[in-house]
């Protein structure tokens, strides 16, 4: 019988260790595979803004047993339903989008756990290896990572009792959309919504639960670790690819 580890997402947030990983968009596995052996420490599987569905991601999942990168899943919505889906083909955790109040945040977080503490159905499949896996039952609830995604004012004026909760793991922002939000779409560097990161970040360190944003190179990357972002999202698989296409042909131009 072989041996199943905990969660390495939990462990590595609890240890408010920085972290890289990509959203995962495409539907193809070998692009899941080839990246889940470059160094990256998590994937977020996106089901909220790309065609993938339960049964894409399961596919995405599994030829990343043999990796050390953990897999996550960013549900369509804050709906038991999709997050039960996520978590039984096999996902360590989700990514919840649009928690704006304390409700929100336990409803994701009851739904991420079985009774007594939550109200996940039990029917894990491929996340109980398939029944190969007795211990998975006991030790789901103390090992599924909850992100909640951080999009508007409202959730930025909420974030304090969000984050005190049970079973928040971490935070996520969503800088696009909580820049609309704040009413300066797409200006990361107006001085509201400068502003609201700096609140957030003050009220992350006194929680002691850590945050992560997306991020769409590495000297932005550089510069949200130093502002005390811990989950450093390196934009998406997609971007990755097409950036470093141009990087190559904009080089192989400059000798032509």
């Amino acid at each position: 019988m072989p041996e199943f580890v905990s969660n390495r997402m939990k462990k590595i947030l609890a240890e408010q260790k920085v972290n890289f990983g990509t959203w995962i968009t495409l539907t193809d596995s070998d692009v899941v595979d080839a990246l889940s052996r470059v160094g990256f420490d998590w994937f977020v599987f996106d089901t909220e803004h790309s065609p993938l569905n339960a049964g894409i991601v399961q596919k995405l999942i599994q030829p990343m047993s043999s990796s050390t990168t953990s897999p996550l899943v960013r549900v369509a919505w804050n709906d038991p339903v999709l997050i039960k889906l996520a978590l039984d083909v096999g996902s360590e955790g989700v990514v919840v989008p649009w928690v704006n109040t304390v409700e929100e945040a336990e409803k994701a977080v009851k739904a991420c756990r079985y009774p007594p503490k939550g109200i996940r159905g039990f029917g894990p499949r491929r996340a109980s290896a398939y029944g190969f896996d007795p211990t998975y039952g006991k030790r789901a609830n103390d090992s599924i990572v909850t992100i909640i995604q951080i999009e508007t004012e409202q959730a930025i004026k909420n974030i304090k009792d969000m984050l005190s909760i049970d079973g928040i793991d971490a935070f996520f922002i969503g800088p696009y959309d909580l820049s609309w939000s704040l009413g300066c779409p797409g200006d990361f560097e107006s001085e509201k919504f400068k502003s609201a990161i700096d609140a957030v970040l003050r009220t992350s360190k006194q929680a002691d639960k850590p945050g992560g944003i997306w991020t769409d190179d590495p000297k932005t990357a550089v510069k949200r670790i130093k502002q005390g972002f811990k989950m450093i999202d390196c934009s998406g698989e997609l971007a990755i690819m097409v950036n470093a296409a141009k990087e190559w042909l904009n080089e192989l131009k400059k000798g032509v």
